[in-house]
Order: C-alpha cells, then structure tokens, then sequence
C-alpha cells in the first residue's frame, strides 16, 4: 500500500518539524489524508489533531483515522491528494487566459462604450474592478490550496453541514445561466457557417415570439450545447487539459485578429480618437454601476474558485495565477475595443458583435478558422466557469445520487431554462440586469463565507468535522445551518431587491436610495453581509459562553448544597 500524507505538502517545511505538533499556528493546515493507489483506505480519512493557537477552538488527541459521513462524501467531495495537486502558477493563469478569451469579455468594455464612455474610461473601469476583485478572489482561493477542499465544503465551515446547500445551489443557479448564455453564443458561431440558403427559408429563419428566437438559431443553438458535453463527460482532468492547451491557440488567434484590423484600418487612430459622451455627472452615474457589473463578471468564480485552487501546487502557485485574471481582462477588453472600432473604418459601418466580424472577414479558410476561435473560447470559458461549481453544488447536496458528470448534464438542462437569447438583446440588459442584478446574490455569499474563515475560524478549520453529522461537531450549529450566516445572507440580499424589481419593471419607482444601492449591489451586500455575520456569531458565542457560566455556576451550587 502506498501511503502519502497531506500534510508534508501543504504545511510549510519549517513547520513540519515543530517542537509540539500538537499546537501549532491556525493557518497551517495539519491534516493529512491515507491514500492507495484506488482512494481512501478503507474510506476513511486520517488527519493529524491540532490545538489552534490564536483561536478557542482546539483539537487534540494525536493521529487518527475518522470515516466521514456517506451522505457528505464522495470522490468528488473528498479533498484533494498529493498526486492530485498539479497545477502551476503557469497553469493557473492558462485557466484564466481561457476564462478571459470569449465573446461576453469582448463585448463588456464595447458595452460601456455604448453607454457613452471614451475607450480608456472603458478599459480603466474593467482593469480596476478586476483589481479589486482580485482581493476575495486570492482570499477565498486560500482555504483551497491549504484544506484540498472545494467550495461546497468550505461552505460547510460558514452555513452549516446543510446550510451550505444553500449558498453553493444559489451559486449553481448563476452558472446554469451562464452556461446558456455561452452556448447561446457558440450556437451563433454555428449559425455562421450555414449556408445562406439555409439561413433564407422563411420557414426555418422566422422569428417566434412565444419562442424568442428563429427555430433555426436554436437548433444551432441545441447543437452547440450537444458538442460541450463530450469534454463535460470527461470531468476535472478533461476540463484541466482544455484549459492547459487552449491558451496558447486563443493568444494567436486573438493576435492575428488584432494585427488584421490594425493593417486594414491604418492604425488604432479611430479607437484612440473616441471621446467620452458622457458629462461627469452622467459619468459617474453609470461608473459605479459599471464597476459592480464588471465585479460581478467574475464575482460567480471568486465564490467558487476554491473547486481549482484545490488542485494547486502551493499558496504563491494559486496567488501567482490569480493575478492573470485583471491583466488579461485589461489585455482582451482592448483587443475588443480596437477591432470593434476599427471595423467602422473598414467596412463604414460599427460591428460589435465578432461572430458577426468574423463572418464579414473573408473567405472559407478564414471562416472556419474564425469559427474555430469562437467555439474554442466559448468552450473553455462555459466549461470551466459554468460547469464545475453547479456540478459540485449538486454532488454536495447529494453525493449518492450525483456524480460530477450528472451534475453537469443537470447544468446543461437547466441552461436551456433561463432563454440566454432574451439576456443578450440589448448592453442596458446584460449590464445592469442581467449582472448587476446576480452581483446581489453573490456579494453576500463572498462575504460571509470570507469573515467566518478569516475573522471567526481565524483560517482555522476541522476537515474530520467538514465530514461529519455528529451533533457535536463544530460545523453542525444548530440541525445543520448556522442561523447567523443564513440571516446575515438574506439581510445583505434584502436592501437590493426594491432597486432590482425597479430595473426589471415589476415596480415602477422606488426611493432613490434604492436606485443607488442596486447600482452598488455588490459593494454593499458583501460589506453589509460579512459584518452582520461577524456580529451576530459573536454574539452567539457570547451568550453560549454565558449560558454555560451559568449552568457550571448552578451545578456548582447544587454540589455544595
């Protein structure tokens, strides 16, 4: 039996050998995992007790083997092995070159253009968010690479054994709509390469109101979604080796994109001359929104980003990769915003839309090879961002019914669902309903998942007790769900929905501290939710610390007595 042990790889080296292994600093992980060369021994995992030193919290009594809970465990839920954790700084950033490179990043900085801004305001508003979404994108990422755990399990540690099917299948909901949104674009690509008698039957290429759409664009539609699902079959390693090689492929074809539009429109003097509409009042009216739309882009991976980091090498590997996401958005939005307004001098006329570009370009070759780029981008930004935290929410809310296969093929259904083709009429739709009205789910989840681990657990976390259903576990609270989070996570939702109802028109106005708390939704439910948890489990604790003062007091009275 081959034995390898967790910890020799995540704590550091000079941790390793200290004096007292049984007190050791929190943010070290102490546990390690019993493997074969099949899985688990015996199902069971193995950690080493710990006594945490700047927390109440402690765990002592040696090595020893726990089985965790059927009903919480399978091979996707368990946490990661040594020979799992392969992916490089390197690595990292080739998942987000792939993330990056896609048609709704390319149309993000074209969209705040539309909206009146001038080229670098478009660009400066991508790049900051991203920076500043950097932050609990690296944070949440850490419990990742130190634990081996992915999002749903962490979840665990903040809502509760069952409390946390609630903040991963909120997340699960989002992905399923992206999940549409992609394959709605790669069924445009599709649609490209039809021939044009095709696209001219009346039968065939009519709109259909109850539909949305022409039956022809959705068959493109099907098609596309069909062809995702043979590297959906093959899971994580599939996805990892997508990723990994697809990178290089999408730099090129972006590059060759970028020089062609240069060499044929003279230059990016066009795209440099575009000044801003926008008065600086009407400026920051639609800059703070914006900045909330371009967070909330990337916000669905930031809560989840714990299913990847996972599976990283070390701590400065992750951190490493992470830093990719705000320069290659700032690299592609200005590969976006260049070819876009270099279209007007090639063709006289502005072409947003690059399946539309690509399909004006030239011949054949040049189609196919367009359509090629498309559907590679579309692939390995819906397979990764939009298939892997839907599927693990639905293995975690029941491993023996879900694998991450058929958690994914749920996903896919459940794409079709949310009609991505009425999400993509109009910027004014995307932006600020479409992502800016998610950012309020997803604000809420992010920070309170980030308060508990960082300033409650103190990054101090029980793995035995991630897996167990014992009532004296620490992650039971109270039947499953901490009361705290989930009130903390409704409270930060709560305040947004006036000023969503308002933007969708179920309401037709509302105060405009409401208005102002929807164009800020992210800010102000992340913020609002994570000190609400922080005080109310504070709170909790207090009274449970007082609670059993008391009774020790009467227990000792009634033995003097």
């Amino acid at each position: 039996m081959n034995m390898l042990s967790v910890s020799k790889f995540l704590v550091p080296h000079h941790q390793q050998s200290h004096p007292n292994p049984k007190i050791i600093p929190c943010y070290y992980s102490s546990f390690s995992l019993v493997f074969n060369n099949k899985g688990l021994v015996n199902n069971k995992f193995r950690y080493l007790s710990m006594k945490c030193s700047n927390s109440s919290t402690s765990y002592d009594g040696g090595s020893e083997l726990f089985e965790p809970d059927p009903s919480l465990t399978n091979e996707d839920l368990k946490p990661t092995s040594p020979t799992q954790r392969t992916l490089t700084g390197f690595e990292m950033a080739s998942l987000w070159i792939g993330l990056v490179v896609g048609v709704p990043s390319y149309y993000l900085a074209g969209s705040l253009v539309d909206l009146g801004m001038a080229w670098w305001q478009g660009i400066g508003t991508v790049v900051v968010a991203n920076m500043i979404l950097l932050v609990p994108l690296v944070l949440t990422g850490h419990p990742g690479t130190i634990y081996g755990i992915s999002f749903p399990v962490l979840a665990r540690s903040s809502f509760g054994i069952n409390g946390a099917h609630i903040p991963t299948l909120l997340r699960a909901l989002i992905g399923c709509g992206w999940y549409g949104i992609e394959s709605w674009i790669g069924g445009e690509a599709i649609f490209l390469l039809l021939p044009q008698s095709l696209k001219n039957n009346s039968s065939l290429s009519s709109y259909l109101p109850w539909l949305g759409t022409s039956p022809l664009e959705f068959l493109c539609f099907l098609g596309f979604w069909v062809a995702q699902l043979g590297f959906v079959w093959r899971g994580i390693d599939g996805i990892r080796m997508l990723e990994k090689y697809s990178a290089p492929i999408l730099i090129l074809l972006t590059s060759c994109l970028l020089v062609w539009c240069y060499v044929n429109a003279g230059g990016f003097g066009h795209m440099l001359s575009l000044s801003s509409r926008l008065t600086t009042s009407e400026f920051w009216s639609v800059f703070f929104p914006s900045i909330t739309a371009n967070i909330s882009f990337w916000a669905t991976v930031a809560i989840n980003i714990p299913d990847f980091t996972r599976y990283a090498k070390t701590q400065n590997d992750q951190i490493i990769g992470q830093i990719g996401l705000p320069i290659f958005m700032g690299l592609f939005t200005f590969v976006g915003l260049a070819v876009t307004s270099s279209t007007k001098v090639i063709f006289g006329r502005v072409i947003s839309n690059p399946i539309q570009l690509l399909g004006q370009i030239g011949g054949l070759t040049t189609c196919v090879l367009a359509i090629f780029g498309i559907s590679l981008a579309t692939l390995t930004t819906n397979i990764a961002a939009n298939v892997v935290a839907p599927a693990n929410a639905l293995v975690n809310l029941s491993p023996k019914v879900f694998t991450f296969r058929r958690g994914a093929i749920l996903t896919a259904l459940l794409g079709i669902a949310f009609q991505p083709w009425r999400l993509l009429r109009s910027s004014e739709s995307f932006v600020y309903t479409w992502l800016v009205g998610y950012s309020a789910i997803m604000g809420p989840i992010g920070g309170v998942v980030l308060a508990d681990y960082y300033l409650i657990k103190r990054t101090c976390l029980s793995v035995s007790d991630l897996y167990s259903r014992s009532v004296h576990g620490a992650y039971y609270y109270s039947k499953g769900f901490n009361v705290a989070a989930i009130v903390a996570l409704v409270l930060g939702i709560l305040p947004v929905v006036p000023g969503f109802l308002w933007k969708v028109g179920i309401v037709r106005s509302v105060h405009n501290v409401f208005v102002v708390i929807y164009n800020n939704a992210w800010f102000i439910s992340f913020f609002s939710a994570g000190f609400l948890h922080w005080i109310l489990s504070s709170l909790i604790s207090n009274i449970s610390k007082a609670d059993k003062f008391d009774d020790g007091g009467e227990s000792l009275l009634s033995s003097s007595s």
